[in-house]
């Protein structure tokens, strides 16, 4: 696994155009070192690229969880064992919020507690969306947190 660390990773987007990254090549990079870089498109998506690849729709804002396995997603046609691995999952996720036009002139902006850097994209030379970079381990929910009264027992 590449040693690239979220901070130089978000150092390289910072500044990139709307539509022009991440590129093949930063993607590979963000994969290779187990980033997962976060950011939104168009006025209802939010993109994950890089240890997890995916697009989800998020009009208005919403949220997402993750954990070190990756982003919790349901299926309306998931199996019972399926159902319950998700909700043994999430017990122990960690939320990223996507927030859509938060006033201060970006389109999208990101929150969460797991550990992460920023980057701003831009559209026209214009501030677009502040998006983030973050190690898809950091997602993992410590274990002392984790645990609970008579978990020893």
């Amino acid at each position: 696994m590449s040693t690239t660390t979220p901070e130089e990773m978000a150092a390289t987007m910072d500044g990139s155009e709307y539509r022009d990254f991440p590129t093949r090549e930063v993607r590979q990079a963000a994969h290779a070192a187990g980033l997962v870089i976060v950011y939104g498109a168009s006025d209802d998506l939010i993109e994950f690229e890089g240890a997890v690849s995916d697009e989800l729709g998020c009009f208005e804002g919403g949220s997402f969880m993750f954990d070190a396995e990756g982003l919790l997603v349901r299926d309306e046609d998931d199996t019972d064992e399926e159902i319950a691995r998700y909700v043994l999952r999430f017990v122990y996720a960690r939320e990223i919020r996507a927030n859509w036009d938060p006033g201060d002139g970006y389109s999208w902006t990101y929150t969460t507690d797991i550990p992460h850097a920023t980057f701003d994209v831009m559209e026209d030379g214009e501030v677009y969306c502040r998006g983030m970079v973050f190690r898809l381990s950091d997602a993992e929910v410590p274990a002392v947190t984790r645990s609970h009264p008579g978990a020893d027992r």
